[in-house]
């Protein structure tokens, strides 16, 4: 379903490149094809190996990046980031990269994801007598790697992330060299390419396709990769522990053309949609989904039904950012601005209408009111994931229960809610085996605390909003 009128919005993404004299313009680029990730804010901060510009803002890439602004943006290397914030979460401040002057250097940080002892440690970095500038998690990782008691810069990082819980995907530039971390459970996904003789790393491998980049490996769980003019280092600073990717990159946040651990979205989702044919059995006329997360899904569905998809709801993308915003009343002032039914492909029809989940349910309501507005004679609305019944303090802004329509009612109270003449959620057993995961033990490879309760990492009672 649509994000921004849901509400279900992935936290960030992130997008660096090391020894390349384009490294900003190829930055813009990645951060471009990664703008699904969040379209409140972005920046990039640059380096010349002498000294760290940055720019940043509240909006979209291409606002934010314009020909005027990037003139003073040269340099060898540049790492890059783009921002949803949550209700409280917002402001130019929090906007990233972080960047941080100091006598004895320059730092910047970018993150993917959110640490759930933030609160703990700011509090003790507080007392200690830290001074923070921002209200973003982020900025605690700054002040640990400044006040570690090591020499050395990576010994201090290395030590900044022992002590820091959650998911998240840094990238970390000084003046001489990048250095990137993946949480020990890999909660977010980061992958590692080549582009000549420079190294590119991004949030999604869909970001590598765009800048020409040649997909090398996926970074590892509890790694940290360490890349300056004399190539690159890669170390563990924890071990690995019961691998965990985010379930939702799979079923909606991620591009289809991206690749999630060797699979690829577009075919994982299209798996989940024959797994939902496989589970339930529905007479109807015709199969469609909700642009655009839930296409691949339809079309499997489809395929495994045998009956025929059709574009029954149409997406409207000139809609200004007045709707992607994370107020409930915004959302659902802006659901007809953003879909229409084609009432050509409805209208006297039994509609299959495949979506990839329901968070509060407001937008599901509204689209099977339009789709029976536009006289389809029957609506039965098919889920390629399971409820989502808990919240997420992984990166994703759903932190409370409250907000969950799935930990409040049963499926048959909410098929009641939004309309539908039908309500089937995809199992959790299903979901995993549309996926490419054959487990559906702690061992699976995938974080379904969203849809289980069971959480892979311990969280922190204080942590109840989600920062990015």
């Amino acid at each position: 379903m649509l994000a921004e009128l849901r509400g279900l919005n992935e936290e960030c993404g992130v997008f660096g490149v090391w020894g390349h004299t384009d490294a900003p313009q190829i930055t813009y680029y990645g951060l471009h094809s990664l703008q699904h990730r969040g379209q409140e804010g972005t920046g990039m901060v640059v380096t010349d190996g002498e000294k760290l510009k940055g720019l940043k803002g509240e909006g979209l890439v291409a606002e934010i990046f314009t020909q005027e602004s990037m003139k003073e943006m040269t340099g060898k290397a540049a790492i890059g980031h783009v921002r949803y914030s949550t209700a409280g979460g917002g402001g130019y401040e929090n906007v990233q990269p972080l960047l941080f002057h100091s006598n004895s250097g320059s730092l910047a940080l970018a993150h993917n994801g959110n640490l759930v002892n933030a609160t703990a440690l700011k509090n003790q970095l507080e007392g200690q007598g830290s001074i923070f500038q921002t209200s973003s998690d982020t900025e605690v990782l700054a002040h640990l790697i400044k006040r570690g008691g090591f020499s050395s810069l990576k010994d201090r990082v290395k030590n900044a992330l022992t002590m820091i819980k959650g998911a998240y995907a840094f990238l970390i530039m000084t003046e001489k060299e990048m250095m990137i971390a993946l949480d020990p459970n890999g909660l977010r996904p980061l992958s590692l390419a080549k582009l000549g003789d420079a190294y590119v790393v991004a949030s999604e491998t869909c970001a590598f396709d765009v800048v020409g980049a040649q997909f090398i490996r996926d970074v590892q769980p509890g790694e940290l990769l360490v890349i300056n003019d004399e190539g690159i280092h890669s170390e563990l600073f924890a071990m690995a522990s019961n691998q965990a990717m985010c379930t939702m990159e799979y079923v909606y946040f991620s591009r289809p053309d991206s690749d999630i651990h060797g699979i690829n979205v577009h075919t994982a989702r299209k798996n989940l949609g024959k797994k939902l044919a496989q589970e339930v059995q529905i007479e109807a006329d015709v199969v469609t989904g909700v642009p655009d997360s839930s296409i691949s899904a339809a079309i499997g569905y489809a395929e495994a039904s045998g009956i025929p998809y059709e574009m029954g709801l149409i997406k409207n993308r000139y809609v200004g950012r007045t709707f992607i915003q994370p107020s409930q009343s915004l959302r659902e002032q802006g659901v007809k601005m953003k879909l229409s039914p084609v009432r050509g492909v409805v209208e006297g029809k039994r509609v299959i209408m495949v979506d990839d989940s329901i968070v509060r349910g407001t937008t599901s309501r509204r689209i099977v009111s339009m789709l029976k507005e536009a006289g389809a004679a029957e609506v039965h609305v098919v889920i390629s994931s399971p409820p989502i019944q808990n919240p997420c303090f992984y990166g994703i802004d759903t932190s409370t229960r409250e907000e969950l329509i799935a930990s409040r009612h049963s499926v048959e109270e909410i098929r009641q809610i939004i309309g539908a003449d039908t309500l089937t959620f995809l199992s959790v057993e299903g979901m995993l085996e549309g996926i490419g995961r054959k487990n559906t033990d702690e061992n699976c490879g995938q974080c379904l605390a969203c849809f289980t309760g069971k959480y892979p990492t311990e969280i922190y009672p204080q942590e109840l909003e989600v920062k990015c």
